[in-house]
């Protein structure tokens, strides 16, 4: 059973059919063609569509490098934010986040920690993540879970509830590791994940330098001081057997993209093919939210529930990305899986499909759910909607 959705701009009347959301003359649509990247694998995602706009080799692994501390990062985020730590808690560190003293650190990008030294959280959080430490990710590490090893298990769990299906942890900080690997679109997943989910700990990517022990560094991504766009993250990396990689986020408007570029040549070149990826992207592309999660669709006839209708909907805002220019051409209709809804029906159930069509081919779809719970009426409303709806099936059976 499939309809046409209503108008989210005004009200249906009675008798006049369900109305497209827009509509105009359908034209061929224009699909923009990406640059070409100097790099092993790229992604560029829309983050509140999901919409992968472009890519190249998305799901080859490769090694994240300091990549890695975007996984970190995370698990370091959600323990603040499920309150097993605070910001302001005091870390003693330990011996093994001392680059003296652990010769896996040395030559590597460090926060210079020393053993003893007590330093807040939040302060070994922007040395990780602004400084890239691999010392300050051992100790927030150690101080999370207890050793790094349980931190990695974090980290890989994390993984997989998000849905990374190409990446697998083996240290807190990045450094060469054999079976260590991730793609372009597990990080983009991930640092989508990042700014929904911890959005505090996201804020810490767009500062610019931190000073610790009058040591002052900047941020290694040279993109927060791009004046062409507003980037707000999120993080390099870099060892011999990765290359040169980079995962930024930019804003234009309500609109938000995610590039990833893996493998580059040179540091030169993640930043330029990143700006580039980015800026194609704000120039081709805009993201809108023709249907909201707090606006029903439609109503539909339930039968034998408690109330006669049941409004119809999405569960979450509906947000698409489309070719500049083609904003007038979206279409959206909406197909029951069941034409008839019969109680009990629970709160979001997936009843249906939502289609979102630009130029008559469906480029979207997303689940129609039930927005309000119908429990079963009672046994003389059910008798009554019987006989209705019994009698309505001859009706039909004979005048077709």
């Amino acid at each position: 059973m499939k309809k046409n959705i209503p108008s989210v701009l005004g009200k249906v009347t009675a008798g006049m059919g369900l109305l497209l959301i827009i509509s105009s003359p359908s034209f061929a649509v224009n699909n923009p063609v990406p640059p070409q990247i100097e790099a092993k694998s790229y992604v560029l995602m829309d983050y509140n569509s999901g919409k992968i706009l472009a890519s190249e080799k998305l799901d080859e692994r490769l090694d994240p490098a300091s990549l890695t501390k975007i996984m970190s990062s995370y698990v370091v985020g959600q323990a603040i934010k499920e309150g097993r730590m605070s910001p302001d808690d005091m870390v003693i560190v330990g011996r093994n986040a001392w680059a003296t003293g652990n010769p896996v650190l040395k030559g590597s990008s460090l926060m210079f920690l020393k053993p003893g030294d007590q330093v807040k959280v939040i302060d070994l959080n922007r040395g990780m993540v602004i400084q890239s430490g691999n010392d300050a990710s051992i100790a927030l590490a150690e101080h999370v879970a207890g050793s790094q090893e349980t931190f990695v298990d974090l980290m890989n769990s994390y993984a997989k509830n998000l849905g990374l299906k190409n990446t697998h942890f083996k240290t807190v900080h990045g450094l060469d590791s054999d079976g260590q690997y991730t793609t372009a679109q597990d990080m983009a997943l991930l640092t989508a994940a990042m700014i929904r989910d911890v959005p505090s700990e996201y804020e810490i990517h767009k500062e610019k330098e931190f000073t610790f022990n009058n040591i002052r560094q900047p941020n290694r991504n040279r993109l927060l001081w791009n004046k062409n766009m507003n980037v707000d993250g999120v993080k390099t990396g870099h060892t011999n057997g990765a290359g040169y990689n980079l995962v930024s986020s930019a804003t234009e408007g309500d609109m938000r993209l995610i590039a990833v570029v893996l493998g580059t040549p040179s540091d030169k070149v993640r930043f330029a093919e990143s700006e580039k990826l980015l800026g194609w992207g704000f120039r081709f592309f805009e993201t809108v939210t023709p249907v909201k999660a707090g606006t029903p669709l439609t109503t539909q006839k339930v039968w034998y529930g408690d109330k006669g209708e049941v409004a119809l909907g999405v569960a979450n805002d509906a947000s698409i990305t489309i070719p500049k220019g083609e904003l007038k051409n979206l279409k959206a209709s909406f197909t029951l899986t069941n034409p008839v809804l019969e109680a009990p029906l629970t709160q979001n159930q997936v009843v249906g499909t939502v289609n979102f069509l630009l130029n008559d081919e469906v480029i979207e779809q997303r689940p129609l759910v039930v927005k309000e719970a119908v429990e079963e009426g009672g046994f003389f409303s059910r008798i009554w909607d019987f006989v209705v709806k019994t009698v309505s099936g001859w009706f039909n059976a004979i005048f077709g």
